[in-house]
């Protein structure tokens, strides 16, 4: 059976894997996650999806490795990153800043399989509306889902599901990491079997 690794230590990520029903191993690629000049958000998220991808892969070229990473950016301002907040006060910042705005997500994926040459980067991009936001809610919000770790300060999987106004997209795990419906498509290109 041909193995699969997920080049990320998320647990969103590794949920997400699980949903397909394959045999998998999770291993952090540990890289510099750092921007190196980039102007655009889709930049970042390839570049940081594929170098994940590569780290891991280099070491098992007979697996089918799996890199993703993904960049928040308010609609207008791709040059302009926002990162994880990491602390409860930059969280709510952040949540005030996104109120009543539309913030983008470029989330960047990357298959690689280096025995048969096979390698795969790309990426695909997500948006929500924000409601107009109290600070009472946002202050509410963080101290229930302590979203420290999520770019944009939410979990749309949670809680976060109730701050926004609308979302679009043509696949919600893009907003989430991991684009399963495009991981899917070549995963099948690979010859692994879905379902």
């Amino acid at each position: 059976m041909q193995q699969i690794i997920l080049a990320s230590s998320s647990q969103t990520r590794k949920a997400l894997m699980d949903r397909l029903g394959i045999t998998y191993t999770a291993l952090s690629p540990d890289i510099d996650e750092t921007p190196r000049g980039e102007t655009h958000a889709d930049q970042l998220a390839s570049r940081l999806a594929y170098e994940k991808a590569q780290h891991i892969a280099k070491d098992y070229p007979n697996a089918v490795v799996i890199g993703s990473d993904q960049v928040a950016w308010r609609i207008h301002q791709p040059d302009q990153f926002i990162g994880k907040p990491l602390s409860a006060e930059n969280a709510i910042a952040q949540l005030k800043q996104n109120s009543g705005q539309t913030v983008c997500f470029s989330t960047g994926l990357s298959i690689q399989h280096r025995a048969s040459g096979f390698e795969r980067t790309l990426i695909e991009h997500y948006q929500v509306k924000f409601r107009v936001l109290t600070d009472a809610e946002i202050e509410r919000y963080v101290a229930i889902e302590q979203p420290l770790q999520c770019a944009g300060s939410f979990r749309c999987e949670g809680l976060g599901i109730s701050l926004f106004e609308s979302m679009q997209g043509s696949d919600q795990t893009t907003l989430m990491g991991l684009p399963l419906i495009t991981l899917c498509k070549y995963l099948r290109q690979l010859n692994i079997q879905l379902p």
